[in-house]
């Protein structure tokens, strides 16, 4: 792997819906191994947690906001023998730890304070993740990507390294991705020297710029904030799924709840249909909705 820097992530999309408040939030994950890969290096978190307690999400699952404060991530490790399977969960354990115990200040900028406070977070899992690949010969060049996402009732903050995805599916507007695939592919992509057919099998595809830990002296994380309103839907997923589907297929399958199959969550569906397509790597999803209206018990 290489230093090379990687451009800033783009802008978010504004929300048509951000002036309503959303009462509740929806969710649904899955991880696959795939049908080639032995384990499965990929691992996603939910959780919600407020002044009082953490509380783990089950895959699927709704609850009311009311001041609470959501935490979605996905994470997609890498190293020889056992050690990327490692290497993700290691990533998505010190985010449980960590990340509570860092409140926000209740006054100031909470954009700027909440980014320093995921920067410390990702530094503190790199730093992790170097020793203990220093510390064992099996475990020499392990790594990860990490997506994550820091949710409240008024925005999405998201902290990123790697070529794992955030996608922005806004009510009344087109997928969009929130984050930069931190790989030479990824910056010919967004310089429009390739599309994204030629990227899906470009050799250089899967060799990452910025990961956390792998060896790499530093991680510093793209970072951004989104507003967001009722009926806006958000993605993040391992590059297995973006193996087997292309953008267009993630807007549809994510959105296109009246075809759903029953019994099947949006994320269920999505994972099924990019081992469907693919299969060649691990893949996981993780959706979150925003909603209004009456407040059901919670999941």
């Amino acid at each position: 792997m290489s230093s090379a820097e990687s451009p800033p992530s783009p802008a978010p999309p504004e929300s048509p819906a951000s002036a309503a408040r959303p009462a509740r939030i929806r969710w649904s994950g899955l991880t696959d191994r795939g049908r080639v890969r032995a384990n499965n290096e990929d691992a996603f978190l939910a959780l919600t947690f407020d002044g009082r307690e953490v509380r783990y999400l089950g895959k699927t699952g709704e609850s009311v906001i009311d001041g609470r404060e959501f935490i979605f991530a996905v994470s997609d490790g890498m190293g020889g023998a056992n050690s990327g399977e490692i290497a993700s969960r290691m990533a998505i354990d010190r985010i449980t730890h960590l990340l509570p115990q860092n409140p926000v200040p209740r006054s100031g900028d909470e954009h700027a304070a909440r980014s320093a406070i995921l920067t410390r977070l990702f530094a503190s899992i790199h730093k992790d993740l170097l020793a203990l690949g220093s510390s064992y010969e099996e475990c020499a060049g392990m790594g990860a990507t990490l997506s994550l996402c820091w949710v409240t009732a008024r925005a999405v903050h998201f902290a990123h390294v790697g070529d794992s995805r955030l996608y922005a599916l806004p009510l009344g507007g087109p997928l969009r991705q929130l984050t930069a695939d931190h790989n030479h592919v990824g910056w010919l992509l967004r310089q429009g020297r390739i599309n994204e057919r030629e990227a899906r099998s470009h050799p250089l595809r899967h060799s990452l710029h910025r990961a956390m830990g792998a060896g790499l002296r530093e991680a510093e994380p793209d970072l951004g904030s989104c507003p967001v309103g009722v009926g806006d839907r958000f993605l993040l997923c391992t590059d297995g799924v973006i193996d087997g589907l292309w953008d267009r297929h993630l807007d549809e399958l994510a959105r296109d709840d009246a075809s759903l199959p029953a019994g099947e969550s949006p994320a269920q569906r999505i994972v099924r249909e990019a081992v469907e397509k693919s299969g060649r790597d691990n893949a996981t999803a993780l959706i979150f909705e925003f909603l209004d209206g009456p407040t059901p018990a919670e999941s």
